[in-house]
């Protein structure tokens, strides 16, 4: 795939999360489409990356679906919207288990700073209604700070 490959590949991961961070401030949606970009684009990545199909492949998208079921609960309960699922199960698919551990702590951190300052403003506004968090900034977020290592230092 060249040398190129990899770092187009990290620049249009980029770009979608930055536009699905955006778009969920804004709508409180993520389109499934910048989703399923995320989902698809993985897939030359990990050829850019060298992954074998078995076991790497095979372990991504596990990953993936595990996160899905995971988070597919967090959905059932009201604690997350569809569109949040959907993001962080794509997502999984670029990262190594560590690392993606690490983009979940770092999901959950920011996750309950941006909730923090929702209930701040529903308290300074005095609503009663119970906000709506955006939590796709949170997951764009997490992932572009896990990013930021191979981008910085790429012979790690």
């Amino acid at each position: 795939m060249g040398e190129f490959a990899p770092a187009l590949l990290l620049g249009l991961l980029v770009l979608i999360l930055v536009s699905a961070g955006i778009e969920d401030a804004r709508i409180r949606e993520i389109s499934n489409r910048k989703n399923a970009a995320i989902a698809l684009l993985a897939l030359p990545w990990w050829f850019a990356m060298g992954l074998s199909p078995w076991p790497d492949m095979a372990v991504q998208a596990a990953m993936a679906a595990g996160a899905f079921a995971l988070f597919a609960l967090a959905f059932q309960f009201g604690m997350m919207g569809g569109g949040d699922v959907k993001m962080i199960a794509a997502i999984a698919l670029w990262f190594p288990f560590t690392q993606f551990v690490n983009l979940l702590v770092i999901m959950s951190l920011a996750g309950g700073a941006i909730t923090l300052l929702m209930l701040i403003d529903k308290w300074a506004r005095r609503r009663s209604e119970p906000p709506e968090i955006p939590y796709g900034i949170a997951i764009a977020i997490a992932a572009l700070l896990t990013l930021r290592e191979p981008i910085l230092n790429p012979l790690a």
